[in-house]
């Protein structure tokens, strides 16, 4: 299933804006980098996280690698081993929380920060998105 619906692409498109004004708002304002999280409306936040992930799996399609944004969506990507029939999970795995998929969507912290701060889970030999971010 897709990380979004087609029509709703738009609405995305503009909820990613906001955030995206929201967080150089605190940014200007000397909010932390790596704690930012702009008060927004909920709906705002799943259709930027949903919209950021369409953009993520046009950008590296494939089977190899799910992307999981709870709770608002996961998307495969990159080519390489699919998941096998009886475990719909491909073997490489990547889990965030919305806000720092967000934060590194938008360029706003790296990678490896992330990372090294223990808020990225990531399972199998492909668990590093930094060639792929910012979006």
């Amino acid at each position: 299933m897709a990380a979004i619906r087609e029509r709703d692409i738009p609405a995305g498109e503009r909820a990613w804006q906001q955030w995206n004004d929201a967080a150089q708002r605190l940014r200007e304002d000397g909010a932390d980098s790596e704690s930012l999280m702009p008060t927004l409306p909920r709906p705002t936040w799943a259709m930027a996280v949903r919209y950021t992930l369409y953009l993520l799996e046009r950008k590296a399609p494939g089977p190899g690698v799910e992307v999981r944004v709870a709770p608002w969506g996961a998307v495969k990507i990159l080519d390489g081993p699919a998941s096998d029939p009886h475990n719909l999970t491909p073997p490489d795995v990547i889990e965030l929380d919305p806000e720092v998929w967000l934060r590194l969507a938008a360029g706003i912290t790296t990678w490896p920060q992330e990372k090294d701060a223990g808020r990225i889970t990531a399972v199998g030999e492909r668990d590093d998105l930094s060639d792929l971010l910012p979006l």
